[in-house]
Formats: C-alpha cells, structure tokens, sequence
C-alpha cells in the first residue's frame, strides 16, 4: 500500500511539473521585449540572398533589410543572432532568440513547435545538378548521391515525398550549410542537391548560370513566414499587422525589387 501511494505521489508530482512546463511555454513576453528595447533575430548567417555575410563580413540579405524595417516600426532595435540552423526551435522555445527570421519555410512539423505569422514569401523545393549532368527527372535520382541541408525544409520534403531509399545508398546526403552543398556539386562529390529554388537561383546566379541547370520537377512549394514562440501572441499580431504596413505602403515591394529585381512578396 505505501509503494502504491508513492506511486500515485510521484505521477501526481509528474503531471503538476509537466503542466507548469507546458504554461511556461506560453508565456506572452512582449512586456519583456519592449522592456529591453531590443529583439533577438535567429538566423543562419550563410542563407544567401536572405541573411548572409557580405565579403567585409557585415550581415546582409533581404530578410535582414525586411526585419530591420518591420522592428524599427515596433519601436524596437534588431539583434541579430546566428544560429546552429539544426536548433533553431530549441533557441526559439528556450529564450536565447525571439524570433526565426531567414526564409524559414512553414512546415506541419514545425507548427507543433512554434507559431508561425502570415506568409511573405512563396518557395518550392527544387533540384540542382551540374549543366553536363544527365540527371533530368526526379527518376533520374535513382541510385544517385543526392545532399541538402540537415535539418530544412528542403530534408522534410523529401522524408515526405519517400524517395531518400531510392538514393545511392539509401540515404541522403547532408551538410550544415547549403553552401557547403554547392561546393560539392561543383566538385562531383555529389549528383544533385535539394534546395529552397529563391536561396537556389541566387546562387547560381552568383556563382555561374552556365555551369548548373534546375530541373522542371520539384519536390513541392512552400511558404516562408517568421516562427514565434507559442505563447507570444501580442509580438506574432504585431509582426503581421506592420508587414501588412509594409506591403501595403510599398516598402515590403521596394525591398524585394532590391535584392530580386522583382516585388515577389505576397
């Protein structure tokens, strides 16, 4: 009897700490924000054309121009922070940034984690291959090294589509950084990289037109938007109400024509 009371005890225990941990998690920390003055942006630093470092090592990108305008006009300073993109949520949900902000793609499995504003941007997942290669259908895949970055969108869309057994080896090949990926390419180390196609062409577009070619097929669109902690209701409202602002006063079209030549905000 004392052994199954303690028991009880313990599961009680149990259940009390993981509610308390669960409220935590929604805490609404606008108050916080606003406090301090500043916001703490979380960004892979090597994310082209969305937030990346130029040759004199300052941070640039048309996300880095987008959120600097939408946080003076929360009456905030922007922090930028970089981050290991493999726990981006884990920095989210445990303080150290309050926002994801480099085209950072909603996904279902990211929606159990944190929440999501309106989208901004569209995306699709495309495949990459050197210009020479005969790779020239998602079948042509079969068999081949194919890499893209751990922990994106871009590794999601193929677990969705199941296709990595059908890749040499069984398994997809993954880098921290799709830079690290494009250098591979380049190299014939791999045949053909998965990838965000607005990260993709300004790539190529960087580095040589004539030496890759994008395949018609793709692994599917997508949508960028900027991730909030669960509980931050006040700043998620906020973030949607001045990008509205933005686009609807021109400046979100002004920043897209900068960095694409076109306005391809939503």
């Amino acid at each position: 009897m004392k052994k199954l009371n303690a028991l009880v005890i313990l599961l009680i225990l149990i259940g009390v700490l993981g509610t308390g941990c669960g409220k935590e998690d929604l805490v609404d920390t606008w108050d916080q924000i606003e406090g301090r003055g500043t916001i703490i942006v979380g960004l892979d630093d090597t994310f082209v054309p969305m937030g990346f470092k130029d040759s004199n090592g300052n941070l640039i990108g048309f996300d880095v121009d987008l959120a600097k305008e939408a946080i003076k006009r929360l009456g905030l300073e922007p922090k930028f922070q970089p981050i290991d993109w493999n726990f981006k949520e884990q920095e989210l949900i445990s303080g150290n940034i309050d926002l994801i902000w480099n085209g950072y793609t909603i996904t279902e499995e990211r929606l159990k984690k944190v929440n999501f504003t309106k989208p901004y941007l569209d995306n699709r997942q495309v495949i990459v291959t050197l210009r020479d290669s005969d790779i020239n259908s998602k079948a042509d895949l079969e068999n081949r090294a194919v890499a893209t970055q751990n922990s994106s969108s871009s590794l999601e869309a193929l677990e969705k589509a199941q296709v990595i057994d059908s890749f040499k080896d069984g398994q997809v090949i993954l880098f921290d950084t799709f830079n690290e990926a494009f250098m591979d390419l380049e190299v014939k180390r791999i045949d053909a990289l998965v990838a965000d196609e607005i990260m993709a062409r300004y790539y190529i577009a960087e580095r040589g037109e004539e030496k890759y070619k994008i395949l018609d097929e793709d692994f599917g669109d997508e949508e960028y938007g900027i991730g909030v902690r669960k509980g931050d209701k006040t700043l998620l409202d906020k973030l949607n109400a001045v990008l509205e602002e933005m686009k609807k006063d021109g400046t979100a079209k002004k920043i897209s024509e900068d960095w694409f030549g076109e306005d391809i905000v939503k």
